[in-house]
């Protein structure tokens, strides 16, 4: 475990453990609509990736297992991203059985939280499809503001949020 929120806690991707569920999780068409990104083909194409994945290692963070305490469920990811451009994001992705249950939301904050507070970072941002509505909710729940609309990898009309280490340390004064 890496951190925790109240009923996640959050840790690195381990290949074997987790393959089959990232498999599983970029599999379903709607879970990664607005994403751009394309399905894995096979389990053994999701160890590949998740094998090959450096970002611990090169910046100390990461996307990481969202993992349900009561049970010890993977139902998704969150986590924090060094894009090509260099701008730094916060993301997730939960199973479509665990919408709606403000498990984003909350993995989420608890992912600024660790980023502010236990790594040092100034600005994390966070961007979505402008027709993703329940992502762009989380990103203002957890008190991100808009600032442009610019192409974001794949998706050409992105809308860009952001939050400064003081705009979050405001919210829990």
């Amino acid at each position: 475990m890496l951190f925790e929120s109240e009923r996640f806690y959050l840790r690195e991707f381990d290949a074997n453990q987790d393959a089959q569920v990232m498999y599983e999780l970029n599999s379903d068409i709607d879970v990664i609509k607005y994403t751009g990104d394309p399905p894995f083909n096979s389990v053994k194409h999701a160890h590949e990736m998740i094998s090959k994945y450096d970002h611990y290692r090169k910046y100390g963070y990461g996307r990481w297992a969202a993992i349900r305490k009561v049970d010890h469920v993977f139902v998704g990811w969150c986590g924090l991203k060094m894009n090509e451009d260099d701008i730094l994001d916060i993301g997730y992705r939960f199973f479509k059985k665990y919408w709606g249950k403000g498990y984003a939301t909350e993995t989420a904050n608890a992912t600024l939280k660790y980023g502010f507070e236990t790594l040092g970072l100034e600005e994390i941002i966070g961007r979505a499809a402008k027709e993703n509505i329940a992502s762009i909710k989380v990103l203002e729940k957890i008190g991100m503001t808009y600032y442009k609309t610019d192409p974001c990898e794949h998706i050409t009309g992105a809308l860009y949020y952001k939050i400064s280490k003081e705009e979050f340390k405001k919210m829990y004064v």
